[in-house]
């Protein structure tokens, strides 16, 4: 077994795991805190995967973004904070079902493909290519989206500004 296959099941491990907890645990707060390394693991095996790009946004965006804004929204929050949230029965018979269909299909993939033998490859960096992209061939579309971003920012701000008005 290579280095590359054990940090590959070392992020996989991680990521399964804290999806699990995720799940399961009835506090919302430490869901949360176990989504963030949920989402790491996806991000590092982004890398692993030679996208370096789409794992820097997976780590802007999601983690940066998504789970501060949930973990903020829960802390800011007077209502929720002591309230744990239960999760209703649990169908163990289809989630067993289901479970076992897609390791049975994962398994028979595996078996068939040969996967212990496909190396690695490891391309070049993806995100000066997207980066040329962006500037060169799709610059009005990019500019296009900045210009639809700052029109829901200034619609976001003005409605948030007129309830404040009113009350």
């Amino acid at each position: 077994m290579e280095l590359y296959d054990i940090i590959f099941y070392l992020f996989a491990l991680l990521t399964l795991v804290s999806a699990f907890f995720v799940v399961t645990n009835k506090n919302i707060v430490h869901s949360a805190f176990y989504l963030l390394f949920a989402l790491f693991g996806i991000a590092g095996l982004y890398v692993l995967l030679g996208a370096d790009f789409i794992a820097i946004v997976q780590i802007m965006v999601y983690v940066g973004g998504i789970l501060v804004l949930i973990l903020f929204g829960v802390m800011m929050t007077n209502k929720i904070t002591d309230v744990a949230i239960r999760t209703g029965t649990i169908n163990i018979l289809g989630a067993s079902i289901i479970v076992g269909f897609f390791a049975g299909a994962l398994a028979s993939v595996m078996v068939k493909t040969e996967w212990h033998t496909v190396k690695p490859v490891f391309p070049e960096s993806t995100t000066r290519a997207i980066g040329e992209l962006l500037v060169n061939q799709y610059v009005l579309i990019f500019e296009l989206l900045g210009i639809l971003l700052l029109i829901a920012m200034i619609g976001a701000a003005s409605i948030a500004r007129r309830e404040k008005e009113l009350n």
